[in-house]
């Protein structure tokens, strides 16, 4: 009698007998925060949880996001304040990086960890097509705050 084999996109068993709700990829939010901020994936694993009726790992990542939003808004008013320097910089960039690895290691990959065991591979996927298009309408959104900031403070040091 032919057994079959078990491949890598096969469920595992537990994942097989849980429905899925419609879910964003977890790894793919993680990614995409790489370049919108880490306040991206945490809002969307924060919709995952709610999805799967995880309400508090879904309290969990909205705390996730409260944080993050501060911190980052706490790095956006520095590069308004600071006096500009490679060092400083720098030192912006890996803050950024740090808390994208903060909430990485923190939150983030243990719903990647979850999703995989419970509905394997083959769970439905959400559209990227509006969360994407958001990021990119925040992000020019900071833009045009940030530069009209900088003119604003630059503004005010040429009239003093």
């Amino acid at each position: 009698m032919n057994v079959p084999q078990a491949g890598p996109d096969t469920p595992a068993p537990a994942a097989q007998a849980c429905p899925s709700p419609r879910l964003w990829n977890p790894n793919a939010a993680a990614l995409w925060s790489l370049f919108f901020s880490p306040i991206f994936g945490a809002i969307l694993h924060m919709k995952n949880w709610q999805a799967m009726g995880e309400t508090v790992k879904a309290a969990e990542a909205r705390q996730w996001v409260v944080g993050l939003s501060a911190a980052m808004g706490l790095l956006l008013l520095l590069t308004l304040f600071l006096p500009m320097s490679p060092a400083a910089d720098l030192a912006l960039q890996l803050a950024g990086l740090v808390l994208l690895l903060a909430w990485y290691y923190g939150t983030g990959k243990a719903q990647a960890t979850r999703v995989l065991a419970r509905y394997g591979r083959g769970y439905p996927r959400k559209s990227w097509v509006e969360p994407v298009l958001i990021g990119f309408a925040i992000l020019a959104g900071l833009f045009v705050v940030t530069v009209g900031l900088g003119f604003l403070m630059d503004l005010i040091d040429t009239r003093q």
